[in-house]
């Protein structure tokens, strides 16, 4: 049974810094590409970051890019994502994600892929 279990999600301010982490289980996590996504309130789920599964390329959306950046460690199973220079629109509740297609960066759609709980990032002065 996939298991994804989101963390390090807070209260932060302008222009401050949150790492988030994503503990995966119950799949074979180094065959598989991984993203992150967020939904902010009142919208709909949206692709943030992807990175295959060697570690080797990484995606961003253009709302993020040069500001965070994703990673992974797969000997720990885990899934990172490093959110630097934060502003208020990047408040949301974010998910790690896990593609239906093993090779699929971009994936996040609830009705297709698995998705974790969620942690809350909250950007606030």
């Amino acid at each position: 049974q996939v298991q994804l279990v989101e963390s390090g999600g807070d209260l932060a301010q302008p222009g401050g810094s949150l790492r988030l982490s994503c503990a995966a289980s119950g799949f074979t996590f180094s065959t598989y590409a991984m993203s992150w996504a967020r939904q902010a309130p009142g919208k709909g789920l949206e692709w943030v970051s992807g990175i295959d599964s060697s570690e080797s390329r990484t995606y961003y959306a253009d709302s993020v890019k040069a500001r965070f950046s994703i990673s992974r460690d797969n000997a720990k199973n885990t899934l990172y994502l490093q959110m630097n220079s934060l502003k208020p629109e990047d408040t949301a509740l974010y998910y790690c994600v896990k593609p239906r297609n093993r090779g699929d960066v971009f994936a996040h759609t609830r009705e297709r892929d698995s998705l974790g709980q969620g942690t809350q990032v909250t950007v606030s002065a």
